[in-house]
């Protein structure tokens, strides 16, 4: 028999799950099967969902799930047009898409994980980036390589007089909704021209569909650089950045510097949260919580009952699976918020856990 194992990105721009998991997804619409889960969003957290469903799925063979990694924007959207399960976002739902859910929706943070930028220069394999030359970069202020802005924090590296290509998402991205939120937190003149959201206007650069297109499309171009989730990076063996925080120190993106980003948030009563461009000395500035949305009462006992039994495991027992994969483990305090809004999903008045 096979080996069955998650593997990583294809080297290209696809991400393909090799594992027992994907190869037994159901693919069709959402129905009323108690034991077939339907959901889709966020690219961000898939590689970890995957491996999940895998492993849950050794414990309850009985269980179905089908997640389809189409973005931040749709995962929102099927969710509203009840279509799916479950939805996945790594931004909060704004208020505005909240108001026009037809039920209320719970936000449960399920891992969390950092968006780097990975860069195709290939005589530099070390890179330093302050929040200027990021900024300066995204907003095409910043052209080449070897400009000062990048060389003063980069000495003793020959940076190359080449242009730079930036790239970004096409699709609706929670992914951009981090890094754009950064972006506003440190550049005045990105909020004011740009903002933050899942779907903005780039003033220059070229577009890729979810991370998968984004980090395919750095590996495939010379003097390129776009922001992808460290997962991907990893996968493909792409250069990743070092940046410079809140505090003034320049951070490698990893486990701990990710989870130095959540600890000690102050986490509001519906859990939606933004911890981009925190205080903490070692803490990596580009992190974010990864949502699961579900409706706090299901219309279907028996799927509610399957879900909440999932996300339960997920928060606990799967956190595990998170570090080989480089997502950082939910903080402690955390994980006992997100247990009251699992205990306060129900379906017919009564609680599913």
């Amino acid at each position: 028999m096979r080996n069955l194992k998650i593997t990583g990105l294809v080297v290209g721009c696809l991400w393909a799950v090799t594992s027992a998991a994907q190869s037994r997804l159901i693919q069709k619409p959402r129905g009323t099967d108690s034991s077939v889960l339907q959901g889709a969003g966020a690219t961000f957290p898939y590689p970890l969902y995957s491996k999940w469903v895998y492993e849950y799925q050794k414990i309850d063979p009985k269980t179905r799930i089908n997640y389809q990694s189409i973005g931040s924007g749709g995962g929102i959207r099927q969710l509203s047009e009840r279509t799916v399960d479950f939805g996945a976002s790594d931004t909060p739902m704004s208020d505005s898409e909240l108001a026009n859910a037809p039920a209320p929706v719970l936000h449960i943070p399920m891992t969390v994980g950092a968006v780097v930028l990975s860069y195709n220069i290939p005589s530099v394999k070390v890179l330093k980036l302050s929040q200027e030359a990021i900024a300066g970069i995204f907003l095409g202020q910043i052209t080449s390589w070897n400009d000062p802005k990048i060389a003063a924090m980069n000495g003793g590296v020959a940076l190359p007089n080449s242009p730079i290509t930036v790239l970004h998402r096409s699709d609706g991205s929670g992914t951009t909704a981090v890094f754009t939120a950064y972006l506003a937190s440190i550049s005045p003149a990105w909020k004011e021209k740009v903002g933050s959201g899942k779907s903005v206007k780039f003033p220059v650069g070229l577009g890729a569909k979810g991370n998968e297109g984004v980090s395919g499309q750095v590996k495939t171009t010379p003097g390129s650089i776009g922001y992808i989730e460290l997962a991907y990076a990893k996968q493909i063996k792409l250069p990743i950045a070092s940046i410079r925080n809140k505090a003034g120190k320049f951070i490698e993106p990893s486990l701990a510097a990710t989870s130095a980003a959540a600890v000690g948030i102050a986490l509001p009563d519906d859990l939606r949260v933004s911890i981009v461009n925190p205080d903490a000395q070692e803490a990596y500035p580009i992190a974010a919580f990864t949502f699961i949305l579900v409706y706090a009462n299901q219309e279907n006992p028996g799927k509610g009952k399957t879900l909440a039994q999932f996300l339960w495991w997920a928060v606990h027992d799967g956190q595990k699976f998170g570090e080989a994969l480089d997502y950082a483990p939910l903080p402690a305090p955390v994980v006992s918020r997100v247990e009251a809004k699992l205990k306060g999903l129900t379906s017919q008045g009564k609680s599913l856990l």
